[in-house]
């Protein structure tokens, strides 16, 4: 598996759309799969039912005078926050058989992502808690030291002939602005929303930098192919 990593991550938008090219190259067999890490510039991720929503003209512009861009994701869930204090994930693999594996692969890969949390000394699990922002099943939540559930990391699919791509993004330091635009950005939307569970690594784990996070999480993907290549995964 390739490691490419995305020193400068263009905004929500152009990113998306790189991605999803070399997805599509990925599917094609003109690129090998990949494993994308980058830190994303500050944006809210907004899905179509917030879109939808009556409320998403004010919560757009809360986003925007937080210092993030306001985008609508093709896929996913309720609306997600990220800085430069995070770490995007983007698994891209070939299989003839993309469609068929997504509730798998939430399973394993949130179970990864737990177990690659808990090598920093997170007491990590996966799991929806209530209030969550972008609520959903395979979330993956942590608490240390008297501090938690909160979530973590998000993961999102999307599918395409002949691949998939497996999205997990992780908030590893500064909670606090996340946790500012998200709670204007779900009160405009008539959303409930738990400001206490939007959490990030460093709240649990003081000492952790998002260099530990990313050397937890390429050990973790380590076992997986190779488990995989074994015919165990």
């Amino acid at each position: 598996m390739r490691i490419e990593r995305v020193e400068a991550a263009a905004p929500g938008a152009a990113d998306y759309a790189r991605t999803l090219e070399l997805l599509r190259a990925v599917g094609r067999g003109e690129h090998p799969e990949v494993l994308r890490l980058s830190r994303p510039a500050p944006v809210v991720a907004f899905g179509r039912r917030d879109e939808l929503n009556p409320g998403f003209a004010r919560a757009a512009s809360s986003a925007a005078a937080h210092g993030f861009e306001p985008w609508v994701r093709k896929v996913g869930g309720r609306a997600a926050a990220y800085h430069r204090d995070c770490l995007i994930v983007d698994h891209l693999c070939p299989d003839a058989d993309a469609t068929g594996g997504n509730q798998r692969r939430y399973r394993e890969f949130g179970a990864l992502w737990a177990r690659a949390l808990a090598d920093l000394g997170v007491d990590a699990g996966v799991g929806e808690l209530p209030g969550e922002y972008c609520p959903g099943e395979f979330s993956v939540h942590g608490a240390a030291g008297g501090i938690g559930p909160t979530k973590l990391v998000g993961t999102a699919q999307r599918v395409v002939a002949g691949a998939w791509w497996f999205s997990a993004a992780v908030v590893v330091d500064r909670r606090e602005p996340l946790a500012a635009v998200l709670t204007e950005v779900y009160a405009a939307l008539g959303l409930e929303l738990d400001p206490g569970t939007v959490g990030a690594v460093r709240q649990l784990i003081p000492e952790a930098r998002i260099e530990d996070v990313e050397d937890a999480v390429l050990e973790r993907y380590a076992a997986w192919e190779r488990a995989a290549r074994g015919g165990l995964g």
